[in-house]
């Protein structure tokens, strides 16, 4: 099989879909790989060294010839164009929040297989997991940024000094990225408050750190109108979205009204705004632009935080995908999915149809042309 890389070219993007080691796998294996130009150069990989590996660098075109695509980010507009009937797409989809994206991959008949939604056994999100654990880690730390006076913020030091206590966090999931963004934050002396439905996940959680000498709350998140949930969100300096709803949109927990009450320069880090964000206020930023104020607190919003550690990130997301796209090309899509039940998930769309029953559901709100 023939497999493109595209040169990414979302906002901010320097991640790539297949370093040069995996291509060397993938030839080893038997297929044909066309890189385009400067795909990994921003993060180390030279054509140079695409080439040894045993691809073909290529223009755009050739590369969206090739039968499967493996991507990191969503398609773009600019993509669009480009697009070739019967062509499989692997990488983050992100199809239900964008009605345009959904009716431009429909219109065009292509296969999309999206990382976020790729399930294993045990129904985790492996693919998925190691971005999430990354923006968690990266949420405090942008998070601190916003608090700052020249984004709008409080002037509010996330790791206090002296006797001036350290922020006021509260992270709303305990899952892979609220996990990682409660550690790094009450890590840096941050005082720490996780909310989240999950009961052992939460209480896992708060005993690790514990054990470490950071104590945080761990409360249960039955209700975003819970007066301890809403006393919590308008005393925090910093709030942290880390819930996921994988293959539907996010649930709405902060309402306008909830965010107005907030102390003015206070701050929102919505990462799962991929997925539309939790709160009303949220929308969508780049790494160009991140953050906006609106309610009187500093939002940032950026879907693709992960490209901050670029080269990091891409090795530890090709370590998860390349096993997939090894399995996608050595079998066929069709095979390949009709063998695995964890690559079957990640089905969104075939032959011009929706076969998500999340991304259905959405595409029916948005009202999305399917036919």
């Amino acid at each position: 099989m023939n497999v493109g890389v595209p040169r990414e070219l979302k906002d901010g993007e320097r991640r790539v879909g297949v370093t040069p080691d995996g291509v060397r796998r993938l030839v080893a294996d038997g297929h044909g790989v066309r890189v385009a130009a400067n795909a990994g150069a921003a993060v180390g990989f030279t054509d140079a060294d695409y080439r040894a590996a045993g691809a073909q660098i290529a223009d755009p075109e050739a590369v969206w010839r090739c039968e499967l695509i493996v991507k990191v980010k969503e398609l773009q507009p600019a993509e669009f164009p480009l697009l070739v009937r019967g062509t499989t797409v692997f990488g983050f989809a992100q199809l239900n929040r964008d009605p345009v994206l959904l009716e431009a991959v429909l219109a065009a008949e292509i296969d999309v297989i999206a990382y976020e939604t790729v399930r294993d056994a045990a129904g985790r999100l492996p693919l998925l997991a190691p971005m999430s654990r990354i923006a968690g880690r990266l949420a405090p730390i942008e998070g601190a940024h916003a608090l700052a006076t020249d984004r709008g913020g409080a002037g509010v030091l996330l790791t206090g000094v002296d006797a001036v206590p350290g922020a006021k966090v509260v992270v709303i999931g305990a899952g892979n990225v609220g996990g990682e963004a409660a550690r790094i934050a009450a890590r840096l002396g941050a005082r720490v408050t996780v909310f989240s439905r999950g009961a052992a996940r939460r209480e896992a959680l708060a005993s690790a750190l514990a054990a470490e000498g950071h104590a945080i709350a761990a409360c249960a998140l039955d209700d975003p109108r819970d007066a301890r949930f809403v006393e919590r969100v308008i005393d925090a300096d910093l709030v942290i979205g880390g819930v996921l709803e994988p293959g539907t949109l996010s649930p709405k927990l902060l309402s306008r009204e909830l965010l107005s009450a907030m102390r003015p320069g206070s701050a929102l880090v919505d990462v799962g705004i991929d997925q539309g964000g939790i709160a009303e206020t949220s929308r969508m930023t780049k790494l160009s632009a991140p953050t906006y104020v609106e309610c009187g607190v500093v939002h940032y919003a950026v879907p693709n935080m992960p490209s901050l550690v670029a080269r990091t990130a891409t090795l530890a997301l090709t370590d998860a995908t390349l096993p997939c796209v090894r399995t996608l090309a050595g079998k066929g899509v069709a095979r390949a999915l009709a063998a695995d039940a964890a690559l079957a998930a990640g089905a969104m769309v075939r032959d011009g149809a929706i076969v998500h029953a999340g991304l259905a559901a959405d595409a029916a709100a948005h009202r999305v042309r399917v036919a």
